[in-house]
């Protein structure tokens, strides 16, 4: 088998297996698609822009930028069938205050009731909603 680790960046380290002579591996059937992926930090919207260019002229499907108010994201599908995302930040100072400030009580709201907080609903509204 071949073990490869990439540096994540702030001392975290992905780990990734490939097993040649082991049957195909297939994501969990029991959890959606969208939820099991991994994220990439890039620079700036416009490297977000040139990585998706890039991608769909390699013949991969992408999906987006999708605005998430305090980021954009595009998700596509390696060769081994991996969900990815790439990201560019476009947060401002207030929007994260306020996303620290409100973290505990979304955390505290989801332990009890086990539904989407509606703390940061702002974040999933309108793109003039979501600059705070």
């Amino acid at each position: 088998y071949m073990h490869i680790f990439l540096d994540a960046g702030q001392g975290n380290v992905l780990a990734f297996f490939e097993l040649p002579n082991s049957p195909a591996m297939d994501r969990d059937r029991a959890t959606p698609a969208w939820v099991q992926h991994i994220a990439f930090e890039l620079g700036s919207l416009e490297e977000l822009v040139g990585a998706k260019t890039r991608l769909e002229a390699a013949g991969l499907d992408v999906l987006g930028p999708v605005n998430h108010g305090i980021f954009q994201s595009i998700y596509f599908f390696d060769p081994n069938g991996h969900r990815l995302e790439l990201v560019a930040n476009t947060r401002s100072e207030a929007q994260m205050k306020e996303l620290h400030r409100v973290a505990p009580l979304m955390l505290e709201e989801w332990s009890r009731t086990k539904r989407a907080p509606r703390h940061a609903a702002w974040l999933h509204q309108s793109p003039s909603a979501s600059k705070l």
